[in-house]
């Protein structure tokens, strides 16, 4: 039996579940508030997330992450408000992480307003999306250029040291984003998939490289 609740103040509506466990092409996830598909097409093996009300989570089992690089390939689509896909990480338990996550369907907005909300870095749930904009505007999110195709596959590389977390995708030498960690002493390291309110997504080819 799954039960939801949701607390004023976050960036998207946090749910807490039962997590449940499921092997799926090589790994094992932790999932929260999702329910997991495996996916396979050329040269793209992972997972797929179904929609589903408030933030989603897939965590690796066995997995952790101080400093060092995320790298993955990331597919949502261009429907407003439906979808959010990304990468949380520092995780301490299902609420408490930090998150960088994309908003495919802003990718192309003709509104130039939406076009800067493209990409997203939080450290929930004490500096969710929301503010964030209130407080430090424009600080922590960005368009990407050149812009991705809002329903293709975005390759992603995620620099977290020093302070620092920088946002690469599809090869570009400059970083889309880059940002100081609101979370400077991290005690988490669980590392997954985060898909936000209402949304699915698609997620491969997952490489996480420690700091030496």
């Amino acid at each position: 039996m799954w039960s939801f609740f949701f607390f004023a103040g976050t960036s998207l509506a946090q749910s807490v579940a039962e997590p449940k466990s499921l092997q799926l092409n090589g790994s094992t996830y932790e999932i929260v508030n999702r329910d997991l598909s495996p996916l396979d097409e050329a040269g793209k093996r992972g997972i797929r997330f179904s929609a589903g009300e408030g933030a989603g989570l897939a965590w690796l089992t066995g997995r952790t992450f101080g400093e060092g690089t995320i790298e993955f390939d990331v597919r949502g689509k261009d429907v407003f408000q439906r979808s959010f896909v990304g990468v949380a990480f520092h995780g301490g338990d299902n609420h408490r992480y930090e998150a960088v996550y994309f908003r495919p369907f802003n990718f192309r907005a003709t509104d130039p307003v939406r076009r800067i909300h493209a990409v997203q870095y939080v450290f929930e749930p004490d500096f969710g999306f929301q503010k964030l904009r209130d407080t430090r505007k424009d600080e922590f999110e960005s368009a990407i250029r050149p812009v991705p195709e809002p329903t293709g596959w975005v390759h992603t590389r995620i620099e977290v040291r020093a302070g620092r977390v920088k946002v690469y995708v599809d090869g570009d030498p400059t970083p889309c984003l880059d940002v100081p960690t609101l979370n400077p002493t991290p005690t988490g390291v669980r590392i997954g998939y985060w898909v936000g309110n209402n949304a699915d997504g698609d997620f491969a080819n997952l490489k996480i490289s420690p700091s030496k």
